[in-house]
């Protein structure tokens, strides 16, 4: 029965229904504008450097922070390599090389007691020049100098690239470039073309992206105040899914909120009370669905890895500050529009809802039909929905993640990976990114006499601040002077009572060749006891102990996530049964969206395979997200059951909250999408996975399988909670009557 128009009326006061929301869009005008003016400090607070996402624990990590006192600052070693194009390089060629080199080490952000003369190769084509530079001044930045000088001082004939560890780093930076413009457009436009589509107004549209919009602007200052004072890692990966993120899931939460204001404003005339009637309809499903995003999230913070670590709390931040804006700032802007902001569709006080019975006498549409078919093949279409997910599971055998080579970060053109190729064809694959030692100075000529038996292994050195190249090089008789003949031999670099050797491998060092040799080093170490304190580190042990730890991490957390969110949901719905059920179907559904992939990724695509994190951040955004359908729709339905009973209350929710669902679930897939518009494997897979999954969610799990599972389950779903036993002692009366 709808309520009169006494019913309607307030008792709040005028001052008050004009003062809240006026405070509200002015404290989040304000929020806007600081925000936005932090996101040009974002890439400033930010790193891609892989050694500083490890746990401080990591052997390599270790390693990492004992390479300073070695060479006096904390650097990252450049390749250059040039090649010329046809013959060998000239003696003009060579002279020219030598002039770069000398201009390059003057550069800011290169260490110019460290830059090594040009070395030519054996075959007389290539010279390669090794430049370390200074962490604390961007190396992609200096990277950057360093190759438009090359551009402007072209010599004729040969080609130079940047490489090494400072070039993939350089091509990765840039790579992430686009997220302030490209990614941030593309997903808010095309979450305002599917608002309009599904809205039919020009002003709703813009409310709730503006929404969504302040609610990343606040994320945003704050998450960039906390990484400025390093309380977190902040890398372009965590800042793309954070604006993804943040966008997909405010805009959802206003979804939801502008669909029961429009139900409220067709049952109270005075836009004050179809507010709040809206708010209570919407809050505990948008905090509910939001807390369960933001527990899954935070159980991040269980990782190791210091970029999954880091990423919990800041995707948190921005998710909760998606629920905040979702019920102050939407709400206080609809209020002030009322239904003007539904123009040209205005929703009209005492006008019909579309309702549903158990036995199919619905008004229309596409979700009363659905919910028909529901009600008489119940079994049927849960059972069929099952088998297909099922299916596609088949495919998560043939998802390998075992890790790629950091070159094969950046999809399409690299010059750091085109460099390492030329490197490879002329000089040991592993120039430039050689396997780092530190091992007591006692243990040198046993640590060399170990590096230089293992098979992969071309060349050893050790660190000697007095040698012209900064190295002596280590073979078989012992250490070799570097120099004309006659020159001594200088003494090894000591700190602390430990030497630093290099051990220059033939793979490239982001190479799986180059792991599994890496692997053997240590094995060897950890083997023999007298070579206790000896830590193996450098590029392909940070990879190695990356991937290492995004294993175990992935074996760690989903478990985790899994648990919390089956305790969340049985508290937010008093059941047992219905938790159990809703969680096994969203784990199907990530199945089946990770078998796709599986086949997308190697038969479509061709990547060459997935870091380790893939599957587990797949897992964390569609569970989290994947329950927050299932949390719209069961929220909905047992309200409806507590009124109508359980199988009609199913099918009312359905018809209920299938438009805004749908909605809500193709504006996620839609952001999320967005993510491909960088040239990143690892977002690029990120971006199909949760697309799919979240569609797949929404179309096939929620739209079906839930609603017809539940159904064909009845009222025992509520189980054990008192409108599970009321439903049972009811129709327990009814039969024995």
């Amino acid at each position: 029965m709808k309520p009169s128009r006494a019913q309607s009326r307030s008792g709040a006061p005028a001052w008050l229904r004009i003062l809240l929301p006026a405070v509200l869009i002015l404290v989040w005008f304000a929020l806007f504008g600081a925000g936005g003016a932090s996101f040009g400090q974002i890439s400033a607070v930010s790193t891609n450097d892989a050694a500083q996402q490890l746990p401080a624990s990591a052997e390599a990590t270790r390693v990492q922070a004992l390479q300073s006192g070695f060479r006096g600052s904390d650097s990252l070693p450049a390749v250059l390599v040039y090649q010329r194009d046809n013959g060998e390089l000239t003696d003009a060629d060579k002279a020219a090389i030598d002039d770069q080199v000398t201009a390059i080490a003057a550069l800011d952000g290169v260490l110019p007691d460290s830059v090594s003369p040009a070395i030519v190769s054996g075959d007389g084509r290539a010279a390669e020049v090794f430049i370390p530079m200074d962490n604390a001044q961007k190396p992609a930045e200096t990277v950057k100098q360093v190759r438009d000088y090359l551009s402007s001082t072209e010599i004729a004939g040969v080609s130079a690239y940047v490489t090494g560890p400072a070039g993939l780093i350089a091509d990765l930076t840039a790579a992430f470039a686009g997220i302030d413009g490209i990614l941030l457009l593309t997903a808010l436009g095309a979450v305002l073309i599917i608002l309009v589509i599904v809205y039919r107004s020009p002003l709703l549209p813009l409310i709730v992206l503006g929404t969504s919009l302040s609610a990343l602007c606040a994320a945003v200052l704050v998450v960039v105040s906390l990484a400025r004072a390093d309380l977190l890692v902040l890398t372009g990966q965590t800042q793309g899914i954070l604006f993804i993120l943040v966008i997909g899931a405010a805009t959802d939460y206003s979804l939801l909120y502008v669909s029961r204001y429009r139900e409220a404003l067709r049952d109270y005339e005075r836009k004050w009370d179809a507010t709040w009637v809206a708010l209570r309809g919407s809050f505990e499903p948008v905090v509910a669905s939001g807390g369960t995003v933001i527990v899954g999230l935070l159980c991040l913070l269980f990782s190791d890895l210091n970029s999954n670590k880091s990423l919990g709390p800041v995707a948190a931040i921005g998710i909760a500050f998606a629920i905040i804006a979702a019920l102050t700032l939407l709400p206080a802007l609809l209020l002030w529009a009322g239904r003007v902001a539904f123009w040209p569709i205005r929703p009209k006080f005492g006008s019909e809802h579309a309702h549903v019975t158990a036995r199919g006498e619905v008004a229309r549409g596409v979700w009363p039909k659905l919910a028909r078919l529901i009600s008489r093949r119940a079994r049927v279409v849960w059972i069929a929905s099952t088998l297909l997910l099922a299916l596609a599971c088949i495919g998560v055998f043939q998802f390998k993640a075992d890790g790629v080579p950091q070159s094969d970060f950046v999809l399409g053109e690299s010059q750091a990976r085109d460099g390492q190729a030329v490197l490879g064809e002329h000089f040991p694959g592993g120039s430039g990114t050689p396997a780092v030692v530190v091992a007591p100075e006692s243990s040198l000529r046993d640590v060399a006499d170990l590096l230089l038996g293992t098979d992969g292994v071309d060349s050893v050195a050790v660190l000697a601040t007095d040698s012209p190249s900064g190295s002596v090089p280590v073979t078989g008789d012992g250490l070799q002077p570097v120099g004309p003949p006659g020159t001594p031999v200088a003494e090894p670099t000591v700190v602390d009572g430990a030497v630093m050797l290099q051990a220059t491998l033939d793979y490239a060092g982001d190479s799986t060749e180059a792991e599994s040799v890496v692997r053997g080093i240590r094995s060897d170490v950890a083997a023999d006891s007298g070579l206790e304190g000896v830590l193996v580190g450098g590029t392909t042990a940070i990879a190695i102990d990356t991937n290492d730890t995004a294993v175990h991490d992935r074996n760690l957390i989903i478990p985790i996530i899994l648990g919390v969110i089956l305790l969340i949901l049985m508290l937010l719905l008093r059941s047992i049964v219905a938790p159990v059920l809703l969680v096994a179907t969203v784990v199907l559904s990530f199945g089946a969206a990770l078998g796709v992939s599986a086949w997308m990724f190697n038969g479509v695509f061709g990547f060459p395979g997935a870091d380790p994190s893939v599957p587990m951040f797949g897992f964390v955004f569609l569970v989290a997200l994947g329950i927050d359908y299932n949390i719209f729709l069961m929220t909905r339905v047992r309200e409806e059951s507590i009124l109508h009973g359980t199988r009609e209350g199913i099918l009312r929710g359905l018809v209920a909250t299938g438009g805004v669902i749908t909605s809500a679930g193709v504006v996620l897939a839609a952001t999320f999408a967005a993510l491909g518009v960088l040239p990143i494997l690892f977002l690029a897979q990120i971006a199909f996975i949760v697309a799919f999954g979240v569609l797949l969610d929404t179309f096939l799990v929620r739209s079906l399988l839930v609603p017809a599972l539940a159904h064909d389950i009845g009222p025992k779903i509520w189980w054990p909670s008192k409108l599970g036993r009321a439903a049972t002692a009811s129709r327990n009366g009814a039969d024995a009557a």
